[in-house]
C-alpha cells in the first residue's frame, strides 16, 4: 500500500468508528457509545500523533516550512481535541443531543481538514520524502 494510500486509509477507518459512535448515540445505548466513542478518540489520537510526532516534522525539515500548512494541521487537530472532549463530556453527561452537537461540528471541520491533506499536504509529502513509507513503517505503521 502506498503511504498517501495507507493515511487517506486512517482517515476512513476515522470516519467508521464516528459513525459507529453516532449510531450509538442516536440508538440510546450509552454502554456502546462509551465503547465506541473510545474506540474512535485512540485512533485519532493514534492518527493525530502519527502526523504530529513522524509526518509533520519530517516534513518541515525536508521543505524547510515551520509556519506553513502543517501548522494549520496542527491547530486543526487542537480543534478537533476541543470537540472530542465536549464528545466525551456530553457522553458521560449522558446528554445524547449535546454529544450530537459536538459530533456535527466534529464532522464538518474533519472532512475539510481531511481533503486538505489528502489533496494538498500528502501530495507535498510524498514529493518531498522519497522515504515516506520507510518513516511510517519506522512509526510502527505498515505502508
Amino acid at each position: 500500500m502506498k503511504p498517501i494510500e495507507f493515511l487517506t486509509g486512517q482517515h476512513r477507518d476515522c470516519d467508521a468508528r464516528f459513525s459507529d459512535v453516532e449510531q450509538a448515540v442516536r440508538g440510546g445505548g450509552w454502554a456502546a457509545a462509551d465503547e465506541a466513542f473510545a474506540v474512535f478518540r485512540a485512533d485519532m489520537e493514534a492518527h493525530f500523533r502519527l502526523e504530529e510526532e513522524r509526518l509533520f516534522p519530517s516534513f518541515e525539515q525536508a521543505s524547510g516550512m515551520r509556519a506553513g500548512p502543517t501548522a494549520v494541521m496542527r491547530a486543526e487537530h487542537a480543534q478537533m481535541r476541543q470537540l472530542l472532549d465536549g464528545m466525551g463530556a456530553a457522553l458521560a453527561a449522558r446528554d445524547g443531543d449535546g454529544c450530537l452537537a459536538e459530533a456535527d461540528t466534529l464532522l464538518i471541520l474533519a472532512q475539510q481538514h481531511n481533503m486538505k491533506e489528502e489533496n494538498i499536504l500528502y501530495p507535498m509529502c510524498a514529493r518531498c520524502l522519497p522515504d515516506l513509507s520507510a518513516l511510517l513503517e519506522e512509526a510502527g505503521h505498515a505502508a
